[in-house]
């Protein structure tokens, strides 16, 4: 008994003594910009010993990150001394390691391992991290003479204040904070609060439409820091758009071009093809006369698509340059912040932002712990037919129903979105599988894992949590695409003509280990920054054991397979991609390919079939006199490659032209391709002047009569 009293009197002791070397608590609150409610926090403890503890937890949509991180710093205010340990948004163990002692750096991870020596101060890059970190990067950042600092393992991070802001907190406090923007990591500026001062700090992180990361106390100030900061990004996007567009003035001949029929899945010979106003003036055989045109362009015998379908994105502001220079000229997006996306779709309209145009469905979610916290989030009927006037008055051709949804008012939501003249589609709501889905009236269903839960699921499974992943990772493996019921329900979608949106590129993440490189960023990893392609090296899941990992792979593999059948058996297919912009695109349409497809089949999928399912086709996915000149140009032959789609040597679209090796290179992305079509500008001849191409000019003058 003494004994066991002497250890309980230790372990008192020693807690009263750890509590007393905290001397700093900081809480950061995240919250949901769309409705307040909580998504997370971060807990930061700064030790009287030098040491800073951290706990960390974001979820939204019944996932996310739970990370516990410690470090040290040195003199210079970066770390001397990094780990961090929990899991990623999908499960995958986290467990990361850095060290630094004088001139010698080293790091290691579940992915990499890698040592170098370093002179003078430098930020190490975590690759699964808190916001704690960017807060230490802001402290060393502040201790140079210009806002630079090298990274590690490579690169160069830089700062510049955009704006400042005096911002009201509890008990009458006030402060000074400003909004600085660094770039150096990923793919686009990273935005970040700071307080100002000899020493600043993070104060608050803004996803505008999202969510408010900020202090405690501190978080009512969200709504003007995201107004603030839309607007500072909105100068940052208007100067790029402006650099990176190039007007077509007047009627423009793109010569030489060999057009892809996107009705046959065939290559024609090569034409020449008249763009006046952002549409399609006039088509003729190459060689033809030219006359009345004031620009040229020369295909130089390039393949020329038709504007590519990303149907399945969730677009931000900065993802837009990224999408166009993949030459997708149209994206569906499938779920955003309503306030935010009305705003790009205005801001893409007006030439200010540089963007596919949208075609917007509306996102529709229950309430429950694990919703998905934008669009709509409602309870009753009511509130659905409320949700649906709201998007059917704003032009919204599609509704998308997620996995909280009340399944008890289903079918007369998805009625009276018909109502409205709305396609409905989505994932399925929890408690059912899809085949009621398609009962309820469902017109299409959203990602490879939603259509093979059909097979999987059983009551009692929470097919909101992760389970909606790995269920399918382990289990797909095994199921038999003979039997009765699979057969049945590939004949039930072929027969209503449900349309499939599988997004099998972003599923590659079920069977990638940590290490390896996840199969759609294979061929694109030679070309991206540093950062970026050192987190394609970062598995998602949790993978125990090459067992699993095995399991895993063919789970997968069949998924590919299923979608083949489904295509073969006369089931529509979409495009979509549900991850990096642009890029995934391309691999999304080669792993059609690699479900059965012929290439030319799969950019089919991307134009026609995109125009098609977004009610579009009057003026999109095909090559047509009269339609928009949504042009892409390619280098190759994708309808033989795949994966000369990645190609892209020009796109036009909205009376612009736009060249990707220039996005590619404001982005510190290798270019794809060397050298570019550029316009050439060419004398006026007066529209009098008649000759052996006066239907040139006869199509060119109706079309502009007809849209002017």
């Amino acid at each position: 008994m003494k004994r066991v009293s002497a250890v309980l009197a230790l372990a008192i002791a020693s807690a009263f003594s750890a509590q007393a070397a905290v001397t700093q608590t900081t809480r950061y609150l995240i919250i949901s910009e769309n409705n307040g409610k909580q998504m997370g926090e971060q807990v930061v403890e700064n030790h009287d010993d030098g040491l800073t503890k951290v706990r960390y937890i974001y979820k939204d949509n019944g996932r996310g990150p739970e990370l516990t991180e410690e470090f040290r710093l040195a003199a210079d205010g970066t770390m001397s001394h990094y780990h961090s340990k929990g899991n990623s948004t999908f499960g995958a163990v986290v467990d990361e390691v850095f060290e630094r002692n004088g001139d010698k750096a080293s790091w290691k991870s579940t992915t990499e391992q890698g040592a170098t020596d370093v002179n003078g101060p430098a930020v190490y890059v975590a690759l699964n991290g808190s916001f704690e970190v960017d807060s230490r990067a802001i402290a060393a950042l502040a201790k140079t003479p210009n806002a630079s600092i090298p990274l590690l393992p490579s690169g160069t991070l830089k700062q510049v204040v955009l704006d400042e802001v005096q911002v009201a907190g509890p008990g009458g406090q006030s402060q000074q904070v400003q909004l600085v923007a660094q770039t150096g990591l990923g793919l686009s500026p990273k935005f970040l609060w700071i307080t100002k001062g000899a020493n600043p700090s993070l104060f608050a992180v803004v996803e505008p439409g999202t969510f408010v990361f900020a202090i405690e106390g501190w978080q009512g100030n969200g709504k003007l820091l995201a107004e603030r900061q839309k607007a500072a990004e909105a100068k940052m996007l208007n100067d790029m758009a402006a650099k990176l567009q190039h007007p077509l003035q007047g009627l423009t001949v793109v010569k030489n071009a060999r057009i892809f029929d996107s009705n046959k899945a065939t290559v024609g010979a090569p034409s020449d093809v008249y763009v006046l106003r952002g549409r399609i003036a006039a088509i003729m055989p190459a060689g033809s006369p030219v006359r009345g045109a004031v620009n040229e362009i020369d295909a130089a015998g390039r393949i020329m698509l038709p504007g590519l379908f990303d149907m399945h994105g969730h677009i931000g502001r900065w993802e837009g340059a990224l999408h166009v220079a993949a030459g997708v000229t149209t994206l569906r997006d499938m779920g955003n912040d309503n306030a935010q996306l009305q705003m790009m779709i205005d801001e893409t309209a007006g030439g200010k932002l540089l963007a596919p145009q949208i075609v917007p469905a509306g996102f529709l979610e229950g309430e429950s712990p694990y919703s998905s916290n934008g669009g709509f989030v409602v309870k009753t009927l009511e509130q659905s037919k409320r949700a649906i006037d709201w998007y059917a008055e704003h032009g919204y051709p599609q509704l998308k129903i997620y996995n909280s949804f009340p399944k008890e008012i289903l079918k007369d939501t998805v009625a009276y979105a018909h109502s409205r003249g709305m396609r409905v589609s989505g994932h399925v709501p929890a408690g059912l599988r899809a085949q009621q889905a398609l009962d309820a009236g469902y017109d299409e269903l959203q990602h490879i894992n939603q259509v093979m839960l059909n097979f999987l699921f059983k009551p009692g499974v929470e097919t909101r949590s992760l389970e909606r992943f790995y269920l399918p990772a382990e289990k797909v493996a095994d199921l038999d695409f003979n039997s009765k019921e699979v057969k049945d329900f590939v004949g039930t979608l072929k027969k209503k003509q449900i349309v499939i949106d599988p997004t099998l590129a972003t599923f590659a993440f079920l069977k990638q280990k940590d290490g390896d490189v996840n199969e759609p960023w294979a061929a694109v990893e030679g070309n991206m920054p540093p950062d970026v392609a050192r987190g394609f090296h970062v598995g998602t899941m949790k993978i125990p054991d090459a067992a699993t990992q095995a399991r895993y792979e063919k789970s997968f593999a069949k998924m590919v397979q299923f979608v083949g059948t489904l295509h073969k058996a006369g089931v529509p297919i979409v495009a979509g991609t549900d991850d990096l912009a642009g890029f995934t695109l391309h691999s999304e349409l080669a792993l059609l390919v690699k479900a059965g497809l012929t290439p030319a089949e799969a950019i089919q999928i991307a134009t026609r079939n995109g125009a098609r399912y977004t009610r579009t086709s009057g003026d999109r996915g095909s090559i047509e006199t009269g339609k928009l000149a949504d042009l892409v140009l390619v280098d190759g032959d994708p309808t033989r490659d795949i994966q000369d789609l990645r190609k892209v040597s020009a796109v036009i679209t909205r009376g612009q032209v736009i060249y990707p090796k220039e996005v590619d290179e404001a982005l510190g992305i290798k270019p794809f391709v060397a050298g570019v079509p550029a316009v050439k500008p060419l004398e006026a001849v007066p529209s009098n002047i008649a000759g052996s191409n006066d239907g040139v000019l006869r199509h060119a003058a109706a079309f502009g009569r007809k849209h002017d």
